[in-house]
C-alpha cells in the first residue's frame, strides 16, 4: 500500500512538472528577444522584437523598480484590497467588482483582439518571471498574475473613474440599508476636499511661431502623488518607440511622446458620471424596478470577499444588484440609486495603447473616436507642427430637460443616455493663430486666448469647470513667450509667480494701514509682504507668511456669498472685514512663531522635500535629511506644483504630490526632450536611483532624454535581459 501511494505521489508530482517547466520555458525564450538598457539615472530602455516583448520587459522593468507598487495597484483595481488592508478596505473592493466581476474580467480578455491578447499575455508573463526569477521577493497577495488583470485597471483616468464613487455609500446600502444625505452638490459622489492640495496637472502646447527652432513643443507636466508614475521608454520591431511615464502596473505610456507626436492628459470636470435613481419592490419574490411602462427585473448576484483579520483570513458574502444602468451604489431615501459610470475595458485599452504608436494628427484624431478616455483632456503637439486640444473624449449625450448634475429618474426612458458626443461635438480647438494651447484643470474658454472655444457654443455639462488660478498664469506666461528653447520652456513652467496672492496680499496691508485698532507688533511682517513681488522662492519670507496665512484663511475666513474657487480667494483680499483680515493675521504669524520661533522664517526652511524609504505610505521626520524647496502649492497658482503639509509629528511641511514626471518636448526632424522625475526611478533604498534626481528636482535641474539609440548605448549603465541583471 505504501509502494503503491508512493508511485502515485510521484506519478501526481510528474504530472503536474511539465506545465511548469514548459512555461518557465516559454518566460525563458521571450526574455531572449528582449533586452534592458539603464541608463545614468536608472531610466529602462526596453527593447523587444514584438510589441508584446517590449510589454513583457516593460513589465518586469517595472517591478524591478517596484514590484509592490505593481502589486498594491492591481490588489486594489481587481477588488482584493481587504486581503492586504483588512476589513475596512471590504468596500473598496465590492465596489470594484459591482462594476466587474472576475467572470466579467476574463470574458472582456477573451473577447479581446488578439494583438491585445497577446499584449496582456506578456503583461502577466512579465510580472510572473520577475517573481520566478526572484524568489526573495513576498507578495502580500498577488502571487500570481493573469493576463484578465488589466480588465480591471483600464479605469480611472483611462476608461471610468471609480473612485468618485463613495464608499461610504456603498458600505452604507449593502451593510445596513441606509440611506444618506446628498453633498453640498446635490449629488451621492465623492468630491476633492476643498482644504486638500488640488489634484491635477499642466499642459501647455506650443506652435512653431513662439520656439525659436521653428518646431512645436509640449510640457508634459502631471500633478500626481510622488512616486505614482515611473518614467520608462519601450521600443520594439514592430514600430513602438514610447517615451514618458507609465502608471505601475500598465503596459502602455501614458504621458508621453514618440519620434513625431505627444500626448499630455490634465483631469477634467466634463460631467461622465450620472446617477439614475430606481423604484424597485418586490413582486412574487422578485426584485423588480419601474422603467417607463414595464417592470424589469433587477440583476441579483452575490460575491464573496476575503479580508485579513490579525494572522487570519476571513471572508464576508454581498449581494449585488445591478439594472440596465448599471450597479446599485447606494440609497437615497427609500429608493435605491445607481451609479453609471463609462466601463469598456477592451475599447479602453485599445485607445490607451494605439495612441503611443501614431504617426500624424490624422491618425491621432480618429484614434480619438474611441471615445473612453473619461476623465481627462488631451493636449497634443507634433513633428508637422501641429497642436491641438481635446476637452473630455468619453461625453454622454443627455436630454437636456434634465439636470444631470443631480440624480434623476431612472424610470423615466427619457433621462436614458443616448450614446456618446462625436469627437466633432465635444469641445476641441486645432492649431489656434494665436500660436499655443493651456490647460490646467481649468475651463477650456481661455485655453487659447481669444481664440478659445466660446461657452455660449456647448451644453453645460460639457464644461462646468471654473478658471483656476494656474490656468490664470499660464495665460500670463505664454502670452509673453518668444523664441522658446527646451530650458526656455522650464522656465516658463517654473515661474515662481503667485496669482492668487494678488488681491489677498494687498487686501491684508489695505486693512492694516486702513484699521485704528492695528497691532504695531506686526508693522515689520506687513512691511516684508508690502514689499513681496508675488514671487516663490527658498528665501522668500514673505512667503512663509503668505502660506500660513491663506492657508489659515482658507480654513477660518467667513464666506457669506458661499463663493468658491478664484472668486473665495479674491474676496478674503477685497470684501471681508478689515478685522477679519487682521485677525486671521495675527493668527497665523502666531502660527508660524509656534512652529519656527520667529515669523521671519525662509521659505525653504519650512517647505521640504524628503524619502526616506520606499514605503507606499511615507512617514517624514523633521530631525532627518531633507531639500529645501523653493516651489508652492498650486493652490495658489504655482505652474510648478508642490503640494506640502505637517505631517504626524513634524512642523515643517513636506512635499507629497504636485510636479512629479515632468518633461518638456521639441518635435522637428528628429524628437529632443528633458525630464525630471521626483526622487529617482528606483523604490528600494539601497539602489543609487532612488534619490539622485532629489536635488536636481529642487533646483529644475532637468536631464536630458536619451531617446534615439546610439543616445541610449552611450548613456548605458547597465545592459541585461530579463533574469540575467547582474
Amino acid at each position: 500500500m505504501k509502494k503503491l501511494l508512493f508511485l502515485l505521489f510521484i506519478s501526481i508530482l510528474y504530472s503536474c512538472q511539465p506545465k511548469a517547466t514548459d512555461e518557465v520555458s516559454q518566460w525563458e525564450a521571450q526574455a531572449e528577444n528582449v533586452t534592458i538598457i539603464r541608463d545614468d539615472f536608472g531610466v529602462p530602455h526596453i527593447y523587444g522584437k514584438t510589441d508584446a516583448d517590449a510589454v513583457f520587459g516593460l513589465l518586469y522593468a517595472q517591478c524591478e523598480d517596484d514590484f509592490a507598487r505593481v502589486e498594491r495597484n492591481y490588489v486594489w483595481a481587481t477588488g482584493r484590497l481587504a486581503e492586504m488592508e483588512g476589513e475596512d478596505a471590504l468596500y473598496s473592493d465590492l465596489r470594484a467588482r459591482l462594476y466587474m466581476t472576475v467572470e466579467e474580467a476574463k470574458a472582456a480578455y477573451d473577447a479581446s483582439p488578439k494583438w491585445l491578447q497577446e499584449l496582456c499575455d506578456a503583461y502577466a508573463d512579465g510580472i510572473n518571471y520577475y517573481l520566478h526569477t526572484h524568489p526573495e521577493v513576498q507578495p502580500k497577495v498577488l502571487t500570481r498574475f493573469e493576463p484578465w488583470f488589466p480588465m480591471f485597471f483600464s479605469e480611472g483616468s483611462i476608461g471610468g473613474d471609480i473612485e468618485s464613487i463613495s464608499t461610504r455609500r456603498v458600505k452604507s446600502f449593502y451593510e445596513n440599508d441606509q440611506s444618506l444625505a446628498l453633498t453640498e452638490f446635490g449629488d451621492g459622489l465623492t468630491h476633492p476636499d476643498p482644504y486638500e492640495e488640488p489634484k491635477g496637472s499642466n499642459g501647455f502646447a506650443i506652435a512653431g511661431q513662439h520656439t525659436a527652432s521653428g518646431d512645436a513643443m509640449l510640457l508634459i507636466n502631471p500633478h500626481t502623488s510622488f512616486y505614482f508614475r515611473p518614467e520608462v521608454h519601450v521600443v520594439s520591431e514592430e514600430g513602438l518607440n514610447a517615451y514618458g511615464a507609465v502608471t505601475w502596473g500598465q503596459f502602455f505610456v501614458y504621458q508621453g511622446f514618440n519620434d513625431r507626436m505627444g500626448w499630455m492628459h490634465t483631469s477634467t470636470a466634463v460631467d461622465f458620471i450620472d446617477e439614475f435613481v430606481e423604484e424597485v419592490s418586490e413582486v412574487d419574490g422578485k426584485l423588480k424596478y419601474k422603467y417607463g411602462e414595464e417592470m424589469r427585473d433587477v440583476e441579483v448576484s452575490e460575491v464573496t470577499l476575503k479580508y485579513k483579520e490579525g494572522n487570519e483570513m476571513k471572508e464576508r458574502t454581498f449581494p449585488m444588484y445591478r439594472t440596465h444602468h448599471g450597479p446599485v451604489t447606494h440609497k437615497l431615501d427609500d429608493k435605491w440609486v445607481v451609479t453609471k459610470i463609462n466601463w469598456d475595458p477592451v475599447n479602453a485599452l485599445t485607445q490607451s495603447y494605439t495612441r503611443t504608436k501614431l504617426k500624424t494628427n490624422d491618425e491621432f484624431r480618429k484614434m480619438m473616436d474611441i471615445r473612453t478616455n473619461s476623465s481627462n483632456n488631451t493636449v497634443y503637439a507634433d513633428a508637422d507642427g501641429n497642436i491641438a486640444y481635446y476637452h473630455g473624449n468619453f461625453i454622454p449625450k443627455r436630454d437636456p430637460q434634465f439636470d444631470y448634475s443631480k440624480p434623476v429618474d431612472g424610470s423615466n426612458p427619457a433621462t436614458d443616455w443616448q450614446g456618446k458626443h462625436t469627437v466633432d461635438e465635444v469641445i476641441t480647438i486645432f492649431n489656434p493663430a494665436n500660436g499655443w494651447i493651456q490647460n490646467c484643470n481649468s475651463t477650456p474658454f481661455t485655453a487659447a486666448l481669444e481664440f478659445s472655444p466660446k461657452k455660449e457654443d456647448y451644453p453645460v455639462y460639457m464644461a462646468p469647470d471654473e478658471e483656476n488660478f494656474r490656468g490664470v498664469h499660464a495665460v500670463k506666461v505664454l502670452k509673453e513667450a518668444k523664441d522658446l528653447t527646451l530650458d526656455g520652456l522650464i522656465e516658463l513652467a517654473y515661474d515662481p509667480y503667485l496669482p492668487a496672492f494678488e488681491k489677498l496680499i494687498p487686501g491684508l496691508v489695505e486693512a492694516y494701514d486702513k484699521s485704528a485698532n492695528k497691532n504695531p507688533d506686526l508693522k515689520p511682517a506687513i512691511e516684508v509682504l508690502r514689499n513681496w513681488d508675488l514671487r516663490t522662492s527658498k528665501e522668500s519670507v514673505a512667503m512663509s507668511m503668505a502660506y500660513y496665512y491663506g492657508s489659515l484663511y482658507s480654513r477660518m475666513g467667513k464666506n457669506p456669498e458661499r463663493l468658491s474657487g478664484n472668486e473665495r480667494v479674491d474676496y478674503y483680499g477685497t470684501g471681508s472685514p478689515y478685522s477679519e483680515r487682521l485677525e486671521i493675521f495675527e493668527a497665523s504669524i502666531k502660527e508660524l512663531e509656534a512652529d519656527f520661533g520667529t515669523w521671519n522664517t525662509p521659505w525653504g526652511e519650512i517647505n521640504r522635500f524628503q524619502r526616506l524609504n520606499g514605503d507606499i505610505d511615507l512617514k517624514y521626520d523633521d530631525n532627518k535629511e531633507s531639500i529645501a524647496i523653493g516651489m508652492a502649492s498650486a493652490r495658489w497658482g504655482a505652474l510648478a506644483s508642490f503640494g506640502a503639509s505637517k505631517k504626524a509629528g513634524t512642523n515643517r511641511i513636506y512635499g507629497s504630490s504636485g510636479n512629479s514626471f515632468v518633461a518638456v518636448v521639441e518635435f522637428g526632424d528628429k524628437v529632443k526632450a528633458k525630464s525630471i522625475l521626483a526622487g529617482g526611478q528606483s523604490g528600494d533604498p539601497a539602489s543609487p536611483h532612488f534619490y539622485d534626481q532629489a536635488q536636481r528636482y529642487a533646483d529644475a535641474e532637468f536631464k536630458d532624454v536619451a531617446y534615439y539609440k546610439e543616445d541610449v548605448e552611450a548613456r548605458a549603465a547597465e545592459t541585461y535581459k530579463p533574469g540575467k541583471r547582474k
